[in-house]
């Protein structure tokens, strides 16, 4: 049976398109904003031989067929990250790019399986400069639907303040009393049972088949994430080198990496990394997310070797994959990201 009042009937149509409106505003001004900084707009695209490797993120799987008839396994995207990095190997210096991306068993008020990611990497500068993007971009999209303030769910943040910047480690000590860094060794190795002692001094549960990364993963979820961008964005940065993904160890220590993720309204906004350029470690890295992956999905994602080949000439760089439909959302005040969407996925029927 068909949902009683669909997006496209003219009614919720009407609701929609002041959320619609603002979305375009922001999107020319967006654009706007990395053309006066000699960002090129690239397109990639979405069929991909690998749609990444991150053991918790599901894709559509799909096949081509050749002349021949013969099939070749093909996946959506779930980021433009492996065609952005290509384009960086090739000589390109400042990307941008709003990619469709999809990513299965994802629907909810700040989810949905097909949304835009912006992306946008700067080939021989600092994550630094990352952060500074993040700080005009929000004052940005503020400003373009003529609003003082983001807000989702009775939540605001000011889109005008400096960005908090606020270490893995400092977030874990504040809000969850636990010493982050006390069960990282030197080498960036994990010792699961002291952070599992941790917690359970923090009256968090523990599950004797836990890992560290799943205890991690729930500090993080319950006792991190919603409290921050309140106030003022967060910029939750220093991850550990286990939970950096594509991100180079930090030269300072090598317990943690250059990642950050950014927040406001307790809603997580984007995720930079100063880029890994160090293709047997992503490639390790790699292998150990789909071994997690066939752990607890029983199914894992074949390596993009084409981007692993191209990795290895890749020029240092930082890159960012922002949610621009949440980005949306925050600034033009929205409840949930179908709002801003011009046409949603159909939902299956009850």
């Amino acid at each position: 049976m068909p949902h009683a009042s669909p997006w496209w009937t003219p009614d919720v149509h009407a609701d929609r398109r002041p959320f619609l409106i603002g979305r375009n505003r922001i999107q020319s001004a967006l654009r706007r904003y990395f053309d006066e900084r000699d960002f090129i707009e690239v397109d990639t695209a979405s069929l991909q031989a690998s749609p990444g490797n991150e053991a918790h993120l599901h894709a559509f799987a799909t096949q081509a067929l050749g002349h021949d008839g013969v099939a070749q396994p093909l996946y959506l995207h779930t980021s433009p990250e492996f065609a952005c990095k290509k384009l960086l190997a090739a000589g390109e210096k400042r990307i941008a790019c709003f990619a469709h991306v999809y990513r299965n068993r994802e629907r909810g008020p700040l989810h949905h399986p097909e949304f835009t990611m912006l992306e946008w990497y700067r080939a021989g500068e600092s994550y630094e400069a990352l952060m500074r993007d993040c700080a005009q971009i929000l004052a940005l999209a503020a400003e373009t639907t003529g609003t003082r303030s983001l807000s989702y769910h009775g939540r605001t943040t000011d889109p005008f303040l400096e960005p908090e910047r606020l270490s893995l480690a400092e977030a874990f000590e504040r809000f969850a009393g636990i010493d982050l860094l006390a069960s990282i060794a030197g080498d960036g190795a994990t010792d699961r049972d002291r952070l599992a002692a941790a917690m359970r001094i923090s009256g968090l549960r523990v599950a004797d088949d836990d890992t560290w990364a799943d205890l991690f993963s729930r500090v993080l979820v319950e006792k991190v994430e919603p409290n921050l961008g309140f106030g003022r964005p967060t910029i939750l940065d220093e991850y550990p080198t286990a939970e950096a993904a594509l991100a180079r160890p930090a030269a300072r220590d090598r317990r943690v990496a250059e990642r950050f993720e950014l927040y406001a309204c307790g809603v997580e906004l984007a995720n930079a990394f100063g880029e890994l350029t160090d293709a047997a470690e992503q490639r390790r890295r790699f292998e150990l997310e789909m071994a997690e992956k066939a752990r607890v999905y029983g199914e894992t994602y074949p390596l993009d070797e084409d981007f692993l080949s191209a990795l290895a000439i890749m020029p240092e760089a930082s890159g960012i994959a922002l949610g621009f439909d949440r980005l949306v959302m925050l600034a033009t005040g929205a409840s949930r990201i179908d709002q801003v969407l011009w046409a949603p996925v159909a939902e299956a029927n009850a």
